[in-house]
């Protein structure tokens, strides 16, 4: 990385890094909103658990934000798979 490169990233925001994250990979950004998501349901339901233990009921919900991401993720390299090999819309040498 020049020093030209490492000058811009000090310059943007957290936004603007977001933003350009989002960009560069969409899936990355919906496997945050998935677990963002799963954490607000899991902190509702854990009020209406039950007899259930918290320890218990915690280990489901790290399993449960767990797969979210990495289902996300994994749609997300099939994506990009699919467009780089079978559309071949990648990078061209």
């Amino acid at each position: 990385m020049d020093s030209k490169e490492e000058i811009m990233t000090y310059d943007e925001s957290l936004s603007d890094r977001m933003v350009s994250h989002a960009k560069k990979n969409p899936f990355l950004m919906a496997g945050f909103a998935t677990l963002i998501t799963a954490c607000a349901i899991g902190a509702y339901k854990f009020k209406h658990r039950g007899k259930m233990p918290v320890s218990q009921y915690l280990l489901q919900f790290r399993v449960l934000a767990q797969s979210s991401v990495i289902g996300c993720i994994t749609i997300g390299m099939a994506y990009h798979m699919f467009n780089e090999h079978v559309l071949h819309k990648g990078k061209k040498e």
